[in-house]
């Protein structure tokens, strides 16, 4: 008898309850007030783990991995010491973490602690519905490309609420969104002096745009209207790694324009099942609708340009992208600085390059104006990239080295009128 009051006890208390929570429900909706938080959505405290102790074996294995081949910026020695801040491994004791008066007072700690909380999403194993993408854009709507948040919205992607959702997906994004940007009539960056592109980067960006906007230039010819824009992305990596529907948001933009992305180097191709890079002496092609296609070429851009692969280049339907080219980096100078950047300077076409950060942009951009300055003219002026992924990168040979796809953009081209001198 008493097991059935207390039973009876029991639903009464559960039907208030419920009754509780529904009127609180109606109440925070008839107010407008957010939902609470559901435990599995992710804050800096639920996924903040050390790396050695990372639930995620990855992240185990690049904690290992950064202890075995990075050095302590105090003494030099080897990595032991995971700095509690940010629960990567920085330093090589407690001690030498301490005396780093120049880390402790900087940011790093609080961006290395990014990284970690970022990389622990990712693997989290949670719903991620802000990757169901929008397909194309009504036609009374018009795309705003001031920032992400008015990309998203006018574009109608999933509400990104969270630093946690920005990071997953702008990282894929930035690529084609960095390119539909600088190509789009609304581009964010204006001609000098009040923004960074140049006279003769605006010649260049009109010519493009005459071909992507065919129903606002009735003159455009029936051959330049049916030529599909190329978009050559020269030494690409993880760009080329991107699943098409990422890409088709950049066709999305100019829902009229058939584009060919072709992917060039010797890493544009990778095959997952056998996990090495292919490379083949004809171009692969992928074509993921008819508006859309892949071409892979494995093989470095001068050797296409010499066999004339490409040829005819024209201004009017073809743009080059560099993203993080390394054009002063000692390990890649070599390989961009010689037979590359004459052949690319050859095209007379639009150039774009990014960097990491404004002062691996200005190397780059320095390293090709010392080399090549009277065969060139500036696009566009070195300048923050309104659409640079918002997730922070860390280098696992150097922890105190982090950084951000995309982050700065400038642009230029081979010069299509020499001076003559009198």
């Amino acid at each position: 008898m008493q097991r059935c009051i207390l039973s009876r006890n029991t639903v009464r208390s559960c039907q208030h309850n419920v009754q509780k929570r529904h009127i609180m429900g109606f109440v925070r909706n008839a107010l407008g007030l957010d939902p609470p938080p559901s435990p599995d959505e992710p804050t800096p405290e639920n996924r903040f783990h050390a790396w050695d102790q990372s639930p995620s074996p990855d992240l185990r294995e690049r904690a290992a991995t950064i202890r075995a081949l990075a050095r302590c910026p105090v003494t030099g020695r080897e990595i032991n010491y995971t700095c509690p801040k940010s629960g990567i491994p920085t330093h090589h004791s407690r001690e030498a973490w301490e005396k780093d008066l120049e880390y402790q007072q900087s940011k790093r700690p609080e961006i290395l602690k990014k990284v970690n909380i970022y990389e622990h999403d990712l693997r989290s194993g949670r719903p991620f519905p802000e990757f169901d993408f929008p397909l194309d854009q009504d036609f009374d709507r018009m795309v705003n490309l001031t920032n992400w948040d008015l990309f998203f919205y006018t574009r109608g992607f999933y509400s990104m609420d969270t630093e946690f959702q920005l990071a997953a997906v702008t990282k894929m994004l930035s690529y084609p969104v960095t390119i539909g940007s600088v190509l789009h009539q609304f581009s964010p960056y204006s001609l000098n002096p009040k923004g960074p592109v140049t006279l003769e980067g605006l010649k260049s960006l009109a010519a493009l745009r005459y071909t992507l906007y065919p129903e606002q230039n009735r003159r455009v010819t029936s051959i330049t209207k049916n030529s599909p824009l190329r978009i050559f992305i020269l030494g690409a990596r993880a760009e080329a790694q991107l699943p098409g529907h990422v890409w088709k948001q950049l066709q999305f933009m100019f829902p009229e324009t058939n584009m060919e992305l072709h992917f060039v180097g010797p890493e544009c191709h990778y095959d997952r099942s056998k996990r090495e890079y292919v490379h083949s002496s004809s171009p692969i092609v992928r074509r993921v609708d008819e508006t859309l296609s892949f071409v892979y070429h494995t093989d470095y851009f001068h050797v296409y340009h010499e066999a004339q692969d490409f040829f005819p280049y024209d201004p009017y339907t073809d743009i080059f992208f560099c993203f993080h080219p390394g054009f002063a980096a000692p390990e890649s100078r070599e390989n961009w600085m010689g037979k590359t950047m004459e052949a690319l300077l050859d095209t007379k076409c639009a150039v774009f390059t990014t960097g990491f950060n404004e002062l691996d942009l200005k190397r780059d951009v320095e390293t090709v104006v010392e080399k090549y300055g009277k065969e060139l003219d500036m696009l566009m002026e070195p300048v923050h990239n309104a659409f640079g992924s918002t997730k922070w990168e860390l280098n696992d040979m150097n922890p105190q080295e982090v950084y951000q796809f995309n982050m700065f953009m400038a642009g230029f081209r081979g010069k299509r009128y020499h001076a003559i001198e009198v």
